[in-house]
């Protein structure tokens, strides 16, 4: 019988060991085969213009004080005039180098500030003139024509196709979201550890807390719509959008700061209040001070939750491409690295240029989670 048993265990044993096996395999070759895709997919298309451009073009007519001096550089591709090379492509002229003191760095667009023109911006009209049919030759006589004039009208276009607004709009969710959610999350969090009395309120509190866990993000997004967006009148913006997803992070922040208090041994809230202290400034110069591992680490992981959330911000913060220039209004609307993703998928069906920042998502939140556990290993006190 014992031998009986033994085969028996040994058995299932091995079962359940293969089990694991099959289980950690699918588990790693499904995250393999999804991180591949992606970076197979979207690594080709990143680069410094990837992420320092606009992402649509931007045209600005120029007025330029051309310079109508002689220079010693007889290169086929240098325009004295403007002291700059160019590059000739099918509908426009490509600038690939300013020397110094060009007169393209001063230029003054039409509202009569500085617009400095610079390396890979295009020329498309000099004046009335447009310079899709030009050889090298006629471009470089038509600007050296038109020197005697003194000031002339450039129509100039800075490409676009890089995330830089969607990077620059993600940190701004993220700073806002964060300076209204982690304050609130973290005294109330110090309010239901050290102050609330247990009971039926405490209870019908906590359960709140982990029903908005639990709410889809989308229905998040639908409040702010409704509420900040269109009662407060806020329009799509920064500001609306930031109010939501402070709403929707304080669950996660209250429960990871509760479980770092909780874990602060009482020993050091009675020594502080043998000592004189009062309970207020024994929370917030022993118990807080204590607990900032696990502070941290909440805000950390608030952050990777603001860079991976769409729903919540497609209906308060918009979709459009452009670095916001104020908290609310028509100017404030901005889309994030995530909205832009789900916005090409969707409308646009760009499967590379999505997978492109998916990668660059993918990169923030590897760093994140690095940083989270660099953060854990630093402050933890050990015992």
């Amino acid at each position: 019988m014992k031998i009986e048993n033994n085969k028996s265990r040994m058995i299932k044993d091995a079962i359940g060991k293969i089990a694991l096996y099959v289980a950690s395999s699918l588990s790693v070759m499904t995250l393999v085969i999804i991180i591949g895709f992606v970076f197979v997919k979207g690594l080709p298309g990143i680069n410094f213009d990837f992420l320092t451009r606009q992402w649509q073009d931007k045209t600005t007519f120029v007025n330029v004080t051309l310079q109508n001096t002689e220079d010693t550089d007889l290169s086929d591709s240098y325009i004295p005039s403007i002291r700059a090379y160019v590059e000739h492509s099918e509908e426009s002229f490509t600038i690939i180098k300013l020397k110094d003191g060009s007169s393209l760095e001063k230029a003054k667009n039409l509202k009569n500030e500085t617009y400095e023109v610079k390396k890979k911006d295009m020329i498309t009209k000099i004046d009335s003139t447009n310079v899709k049919d030009m050889s090298m030759e006629e471009f470089s006589e038509q600007m050296n024509s038109v020197a005697s004039q003194g000031i002339t009208r450039l129509k100039v276009t800075r490409p676009g196709g890089g995330i830089q607004p969607m990077l620059i709009s993600t940190l701004y969710i993220i700073l806002l979201s964060l300076a209204i959610a982690a304050p609130v999350g973290i005294l109330s969090a110090l309010y239901l550890t050290e102050y609330a009395k247990k009971g039926k309120i405490l209870g019908v509190i906590q359960f709140a807390i982990q029903m908005l866990a639990g709410i889809p993000s989308i229905i998040y997004g639908l409040f702010g719509m409704l509420v900040f967006v269109q009662l407060l009148k806020m329009q799509y913006s920064i500001l609306a959008g930031a109010l939501t997803l402070s709403i929707l992070l304080l669950p996660t922040i209250i429960s990871t700061t509760s479980e770092s208090l909780k874990a602060i041994p009482k020993g050091y809230r009675e020594s502080s209040l043998g000592l004189g202290a009062t309970k207020l400034q024994t929370n917030f110069r022993v118990v807080l001070p204590n607990a900032l591992p696990g502070i941290l680490v909440a805000i950390i992981l608030s952050i990777g939750r603001i860079v991976g959330e769409s729903a919540a911000l497609i209906w308060t913060a918009g979709t459009i491409a452009q670095v916001p220039s104020a908290l609310t209004g028509n100017t404030a609307s901005a889309a994030t690295l995530t909205t832009k993703l789900y916005q090409l998928l969707k409308e646009e069906g760009d499967v590379a240029s999505a997978c492109s920042i998916a990668v660059v998502i993918i990169v923030l939140i590897w760093i994140l989670n690095l940083l989270s556990k660099w953060i854990t290993k630093r402050f933890t006190v050990k015992e």
